[in-house]
């Protein structure tokens, strides 16, 4: 049965002890997905690091010791963002990616800086949620089988204890057990999923509406609903559905009634509030440029001193309940092509010590990219068309032709670093990805001649490379 299945593998699954990881290590973990870059990579492992060491020290020491926090410089698609995501799944951490250029100065229409800490949070609380319902998975399986075996096969009429049973009344206890369990079985190998039942489901009666405030949408949103839903309540219903779909429902209720949620709330806010990372995109759209008095910059200037007492360390109600903001830790992106990390406000740049400048990409880096990391983008495409039965092999002139061309466009157009090599590979596979399934050779070799016949016509037509690649 599907649900029996997709259940396991979450069961099975054995995470890395970051513990055990020293920086050496967690380098090399990253150079599993991010080509080159050794610099930042150095910088993010021993922030990661020193977390797992400030854990092992006194309490009152440990309050002391702050986040560094970091500056990644660079051009757009060197990994900046993917550094900081696989750092965050590496150590199991609430990770939020947040443009600073969507964030407005308090008295402006837009969100406000402390709206980032709620939305981790969430995410936060999203993963506890996910940990907590592994602890409770296997009873909570166990009670959505005897709850749907009740609605296959109703319950014997009364309980039946041998020392009062009438004659005979035992013997059909025990086939009517029997019989159970044999449609436990059934339910379990998946023989009774087409079969139709009719569930009891909780249907939500609260009226949808927003009201904007200071505050944002979102928090304030949430905040009716928990004070107003006892006004409202809630109603249930009966759906029929089949068996498959019916046990993931009554699964996913089982887990949630088994779960603590006051547990899950302060589990939540403690990783949060120990390993949460905000990685803050665009950082030099809000750098106020010198000399500047009025105009947007201003308001740039009020979005940096808004942000600085999140970086700080301050309190922000949110609500799961009130988030401390001094350890978590904030890494921040931006190109800086018109302006620099000195133009920020002096207290921001105090709160973000550490500086890395990333390397602009080669076409030898783009060979690596496309053949090395475990999501390399050859390996992608082959297991894409693998799903319709078509096998590509790529030689490895035609990889080289196509780090090359990439290289060329990047240099003659706009910079983009690895992301050209997506358009590059849609130009190159156009064909093969249209026709699929439907290709009369599924064996299919991808040489240099082939790459060069696919891109020689746009990237020798400036204006068809400027808008295709």
């Amino acid at each position: 049965m599907n649900i029996y299945r997709q259940y396991q593998p979450a069961l099975q699954e054995k995470p890395i002890n970051l513990d055990e990881l020293n920086p050496r290590q967690i380098v090399a973990e990253l150079d599993k997905y991010v080509v080159g870059q050794h610099k930042a990579k150095r910088a993010v492992a021993i922030a990661l690091r020193n977390r797992v060491r400030r854990q092992k020290l006194s309490e009152a020491m440990a309050e002391e010791v702050a986040p560094k926090n970091i500056i990644l410089i660079g051009p757009t698609g060197v990994g900046k963002t993917e550094i900081a995501r696989r750092l965050a799944r590496l150590s199991r951490s609430p990770f939020l990616k947040v443009e600073a250029s969507k964030f407005t100065e308090v008295g402006y229409v837009g969100r406000d800086v402390e709206s980032m800490i709620r939305d981790l949070v969430e995410i936060g609380v999203d993963m506890v949620r996910e940990e907590m319902f592994q602890e409770v998975r296997e009873k909570a399986v166990i009670n959505a089988e005897n709850r749907m075996l009740d609605l296959l096969l109703p319950p014997y009429p009364k309980p039946v204890q041998p020392e009062s049973q009438a004659p005979g009344e035992w013997s059909a206890y025990e086939n009517f057990q029997k019989t159970r369990e044999k449609m436990r079985e059934k339910l379990r190998t998946g023989e009774l999923d087409h079969r139709a039942v009719e569930i009891e489901v909780q249907q939500n009666r609260f009226p949808s509406f927003e009201i904007f405030s200071s505050a944002g949408v979102e928090e304030l949103g949430v905040n009716m609903k928990d004070m107003l839903g006892g006004l409202f309540g809630s109603q249930k219903k009966r759906r029929q559905m089949r068996v498959d779909e019916g046990m993931e429902h009554l699964i996913r209720e089982e887990e949630q009634r088994l779960i603590d949620t006051d547990r899950l709330s302060r589990d939540a806010i403690k990783r949060v509030e120990h390993s949460g990372i905000i990685f803050l995109d665009e950082i030099d759209k809000i750098a106020k440029s010198e000399g500047t008095t009025h105009g947007p910059d201003v308001s740039r200037e009020g979005v940096q001193r808004d942000i600085l007492p999140i970086v700080e360390g301050t309190t922000v109600n949110t609500k799961h309940g009130m988030v401390r903001t001094d350890h978590i830790l904030f890494i921040a992106a931006g190109a800086f092509h018109v302006s620099s990390p000195s133009d920020l406000i002096p207290e921001l740049q105090g709160r973000f010590p550490l500086r890395v400048e990333m390397d602009s990409l080669s076409e030898e880096d783009f060979v690596r990219i496309l053949t090395e990391p475990e999501n390399a983008l050859i390996k992608q495409y082959t297991a894409l068309m693998e799903t319709e039965g078509v096998t590509l092999h790529f030689h490895d002139s035609a990889i080289r032709s196509i780090a090359h061309f990439a290289a060329r466009v990047n240099d003659s157009a706009l910079n983009i670093g690895a992301r050209r090599l997506y358009t590059i590979m849609e130009s190159v596979l156009d064909q093969i990805l249209f026709e699929g399934e439907e290709l009369a050779d599924k064996q299919i070799t991808i040489s240099s001649d082939y790459v060069e016949k696919q891109l020689k016509d746009i990237v020798e037509d400036e204006d068809l490379s400027k808008y295709i690649l």
